[in-house]
């Protein structure tokens, strides 16, 4: 979520902000970010033996700001902590120009495989490594007809299964942001880790973000509607939103039952729905109202925003969810949601470290790295399972003109196991290289 430069140069002021606002609490952060997973019991503990599997390893990317954190602690400057996990085999799906693998590997000592399954043995037969981590984002991949990028995700979690069936064992194993671009690939793997009981967890840093104000929807809450705004992309970022949503949804009364429905609008088509009810106009100004960067928007939002896209779901038990890509004047994730026991909605922002170390991956790493150690998924595959069917289903909706789509195959449900806590200030943002 951090490559955005083209959305963020017209913003360049937000970083030297926070900057000035954060930067006591920032400079204590920097030299320990919180270990908000740990337990006292958990200080000496072993580190776990992790073998990475990426699509590509350049500065910035997803492999570099997950796997180097086992490489260069935390903060990525190796002065931080470190995670409880040791990279000890890597495999890199494409070498582009500006690959850091080939640096960082010697530095660290660690080799390179050419095969996931040579990565996974380390060179031997069996498996050799107590977690696996699966990072399919960027890199030079075919795009789909719904405007995915078609990452090998299931590929590379299909030879990661391969090694555990031959070796009759298996680990814990991550796979990045959406399980796949296609429902039916993202349902088989989901599938085959229940089958053969592998301890699977996906999705992005979103859930575990910093939320100014900090906020999160009450467990049990009688929760009818959330409306929130995002930017750039549909696939990548649209993905970040639906994330954003789900993580809220799934605290309300009853848990998780799935999604019903889902509709998604482009062009002129959003403001007749913001127009005729669709959503709730109340909340999308609350959620607008959360954005740090409100003189990006200058005059109508009709004049302003010429492409907007409208993402509607209707999920099962009734609860209306609505998400609002506003390019160009929109570069923030706020959403707003309303208790039905509630006078007023509540609303927040959900905001990322747009510099490095990018600190709210952070938050991603603890997650992952709490599965490696106790064997149980930090978060539930179904929430991911069920965005990536809902980006998947609506981006077909988008596809086929705007169509009402039925979705009997997202009747995904489950309960919550997640609990956000407030963490503490970023770490001090350092200048991005070529910046």
């Amino acid at each position: 979520m951090h490559q955005r430069r083209s959305h963020r140069r017209a913003s360049s002021s937000r970083g030297s902000r926070r900057r000035f606002l954060h930067a006591a609490g920032a400079i204590a952060a920097a030299a320990a970010l919180p270990r908000a997973l740990r337990t006292r019991a958990d200080e000496d503990r072993p580190r776990k033996k992790v073998a990475a599997a990426v699509t590509v390893y350049t500065h910035n990317s997803h492999a570099d700001v997950i796997v180097s954190r086992l490489l260069e602690t935390y903060t990525l400057d190796g002065k931080g902590p470190r995670p409880d996990l040791e990279l000890v085999s890597l495999y890199t799906d494409q070498v582009p120009e500006g690959d850091i693998s080939r640096r960082l590997a010697a530095e660290h000592g660690v080799p390179i495989y050419p095969t996931i399954a040579e990565a996974l043995t380390r060179g031997g037969h069996e498996l050799a490594v107590d977690g696996v981590l699966l990072i399919g984002e960027h890199g030079n991949y075919p795009v789909s007809e719904t405007g995915q990028v078609m990452y090998p995700r299931r590929r590379f979690f299909q030879e990661t299964v391969n090694v555990f069936r031959r070796s009759g064992r298996v680990v814990p194993v991550f796979s990045d942001k959406h399980l796949s671009w296609d429902w039916s690939d993202a349902k088989w793997m989901v599938d085959t880790a229940r089958e053969l009981k592998i301890p699977f967890m996906a999705g992005s840093s979103l859930p575990g973000l910093w939320r100014r104000p900090p906020a999160d929807v009450e467990l049990g809450a009688a929760m009818t509607e959330a409306v929130g705004i995002s930017y750039h992309t549909l696939d990548a970022y649209g993905f970040h939103a639906l994330e954003m949503l789900q993580c809220l949804a799934e605290r309300r009364r009853g848990g998780e039952t799935g999604v019903a429905a889902v509709e998604c609008l482009a062009g002129p088509a959003v403001w007749r729905a913001r127009d005729a009810g669709r959503f709730d106009l109340e909340l999308f100004q609350a959620a607008l109202g959360r954005r740090e960067h409100k003189d990006r928007l200058r005059g109508p939002l009709e004049e302003a925003v010429k492409d907007p896209v409208l993402f509607l779901i209707e999920y099962r038990d009734g609860l209306r969810g609505a998400i609002l890509t506003l390019n160009p004047v929109n570069d923030e994730w706020c959403i707003a949601w309303r208790d039905g026991k509630k006078p007023e909605p509540t609303a927040t922002q959900f905001w990322t470290q747009e510099a490095r170390p990018f600190g709210h991956f952070t938050f991603l790493v603890q997650g992952i790295e709490q599965m490696m150690h106790t064997g149980r998924p930090t978060w539930p595959v179904e929430r991911t399972l069920l965005t990536s069917g809902m980006l998947d289903a609506l981006l077909r909706s988008k596809l086929a003109g705007g169509v009402r789509t039925e979705t009997p195959q997202l009747a995904v449900a489950y309960q919550p196991t997640f609990v956000w806590h407030e963490p503490p200030p970023p770490p001090s943002p350092r200048p991005i290289q070529g910046q």
